[in-house]
């Protein structure tokens, strides 16, 4: 990596102040309290990196709700470090050598709020009763100090002691559980490298149980009084998951959760290992078994193949929507292609002026993205049939197995799927922003 000044310009364009330089983080070791009524938080955040050039400080992500008691630095305590806008900024006693180890602990605490974004506010949430966190992009300095942003991807453990009739649930395989007195420790361990805001923390007076009928271990997280309206409109996840392992190739984690909260969500909420649905996507009619399909594809994509630069979440969404379809056509509703056409018409009549491949900050949230992001597909699909188009999902998702993904990667990986030349495919569905026929 270059020093001087390039060596600090923006990880992303797209989110210019999230992320650092000078270090690679390969774990995160998260000891949590927190008090649900009073929507306090302390802890104790252990991370260990390694450094990638030398340099007089280093940088990590924190909100400014939270403030820093403690830090050390390899072991030892740190008097020089400053935190402001969103930046601890922390000087060690000693310089460390490029490729040396770098093991921050930071003490803080303090009321976690989300953190006011272009996108809405992203973070650390208060429910009625308990929290939620939903990170995507750029939240997870909400409640804990990091590097935020999805190209550096870690192994984590995260433990939260909170109030015992409160059920706590975080990324990865559940290890240990301990009541002592009014509280109880819960403490998770995600092995597979994990993006900062996929990382995520539930709190809720929930009940917790496996899915029967499931290859792949499943479990379902919600309010006693969700039961009934859980089992019918979740009730198909173990099929879904049959076909999505049939399209795309072997689950890429070892469990799946669904977590309902008793608060109704405006939209789900991706992370790592499970989603998260509002009371209102539990309506006892599958109102919202798109939404069911859309978030566990996000297992594959987005989770395991995770974008290293924001301008490519087509990666994400595209796919992910295009899995609703694939759910739909392999469960009894409309075909891909029935889809594709109603997508095409509602695009049709909307503004032309967003990129697919690269569409600025404001827009990358956009429904159009996942829209177009689908008909790309299908068009792909269509040009070089089923079986080279699903051989290529299946080869994306194994080569690039818990990594980082550009578009690029996507469409010279497709080029050995056919003998057509597909750059006037790319030039017009992710290069050039009118829509072009289906």
């Amino acid at each position: 990596m270059k020093s001087g000044k390039t060596a600090d310009e923006p990880l992303d364009a797209y989110l210019p102040q999230a992320g650092n330089r000078g270090y690679r983080v390969s774990r995160y070791d998260l000891d949590l309290t927190y008090k649900v009524h009073s929507n306090r938080l302390s802890g104790k955040a252990t991370i260990t990196a390694t450094t990638t050039d030398v340099r007089p400080r280093f940088s990590l992500d924190l909100a400014p709700t939270l403030q820093v008691s403690k830090l050390s630095v390899n072991g030892r305590r740190v008097a020089k470090y400053t935190h402001r806008d969103g930046k601890l900024v922390i000087t060690p006693a000693q310089k460390i050598p490029a490729g040396g180890v770098l093991a921050i602990t930071v003490q803080y605490s303090g009321n976690p709020q989300p953190i006011s974004s272009l996108w809405g506010e992203v973070g650390w949430e208060e429910l009625s009763e308990g929290a939620l966190v939903a990170s995507q992009p750029n939240g997870a300095a909400s409640w804990f100090p990091c590097d935020d942003h999805p190209s550096c991807k870690a192994s984590y453990r995260i433990s939260i002691t909170t109030d015992s009739p409160y059920h706590a649930v975080a990324n990865g395989t559940l290890v240990r559980k301990q009541t002592k007195a009014s509280l109880t420790t819960w403490v998770y361990e995600q092995t597979e490298p994990m993006s900062t805001y996929l990382a995520t923390v539930q709190i809720g007076p929930y009940e917790r149980r496996r899915i029967d009928g499931a290859r792949v271990p499943m479990h379902a997280i919600h309010p006693q009084n969700l039961r009934d309206r859980f089992d019918h409109d979740f009730g198909r996840q173990a099929q879904m998951m049959d076909v999505f392992e049939r399209l795309f190739g072997p689950y890429p984690f070892d469990d799946y959760s669904v977590v309902v909260t008793g608060d109704d969500l405006e939209i789900p909420i991706e992370a790592q290992g499970l989603s998260i649905f509002g009371a209102n996507h539990c309506d006892g009619r599958r109102g919202s078994e798109r939404l069911v399909a859309h978030e566990l594809a996000h297992q594959w994509f987005g989770n395991s193949l995770t974008l290293g630069a924001w301008k490519d979440i087509w990666l994400h969404e595209g796919f992910a929507c295009y899995a609703e379809w694939l759910w739909s056509e392999n469960s009894g509703g409309p075909d891909a292609h029935t889809h594709a056409v109603q997508a095409h018409r509602g695009l049709a009549a909307k503004p032309q002026d967003i990129l697919l491949g690269d569409p600025g900050p404001q827009l990358m949230f956009d429904d159009r993205i996942y829209k177009r992001g689908a008909l790309t597909l299908h068009v792909l699909r269509e040009q070089i049939g089923d079986d080279a188009f699903f051989a290529l999902l299946q080869k994306w998702t194994a080569k690039y197995r818990h990594t980082t993904v550009s578009t690029e990667q996507f469409t010279d990986l497709a080029a050995h799927y056919t003998d057509k030349p597909l750059r006037g495919l790319w030039d017009v569905w992710l290069a050039a922003k009118p829509l072009p026929a289906l």
